[in-house]
């Protein structure tokens, strides 16, 4: 894939510059990390149609089954998450193994009611196995409840499964 196509972004990396993080995020960090500073070598922003070479579908069957994904058919569903622009899928990359290590998505829901509002959903919350223990979900999920709020949400729902609702309690959700 040629180099300035790889740079394709899910969607603008500014929104998630734009969240007051600092002063809005409801929980804690110790020790403290953010968006603009996830540790050490790390760092987030939006999914990339590079992100395939960069482990994203290896990263994601950490958290289920995924079959055979080609180059071409992970372009063809980025393509139209990002027409749509209702997808916002954030990653963490560790610069130094140049792979994707964490992984997020919020899916904005068009309502009619509360005025055709919109509703934020997180799906998909997966921090690399030789990650874990470094806040790093607790990040992705906080990012993306001030994200889906930028956006209009008037509120963010979470799906999970029930091995994982302890983990979620632990940050309040």
């Amino acid at each position: 894939m040629e180099n300035g196509l790889a740079d394709i972004k899910m969607f603008d990396s500014k929104l998630l510059q734009e969240l007051d993080f600092e002063r809005k995020c409801k929980v804690t960090f110790d020790p403290v990390i953010s968006p603009s500073n996830p540790g050490e070598s790390l760092v987030m922003r939006p999914l990339s149609l590079g992100d395939y070479d960069r482990g994203i579908i290896q990263l994601l069957g950490q958290l289920t089954e995924m079959g055979d994904i080609s180059r071409e058919k992970f372009t063809e569903r980025f393509n139209n998450m990002k027409k749509d622009g209702y997808y916002y899928v954030i990653v963490i990359e560790d610069t130094q193994t140049n792979q994707v290590i964490a992984s997020a998505t919020v899916i904005m829901e068009q309502k009619i009611i509360r005025q055709c509002s919109l509703k934020g959903r997180i799906e998909e919350v997966v921090v690399n196995e030789n990650y874990r223990g470094k806040q790093l979900g607790k990040l992705l999920v906080s990012t993306l409840i001030l994200l889906s709020e930028h956006l209009g949400a008037y509120k963010t729902v979470l799906e999970t499964n029930e091995k994982t609702i302890p983990f979620y309690k632990k940050i309040w959700f």
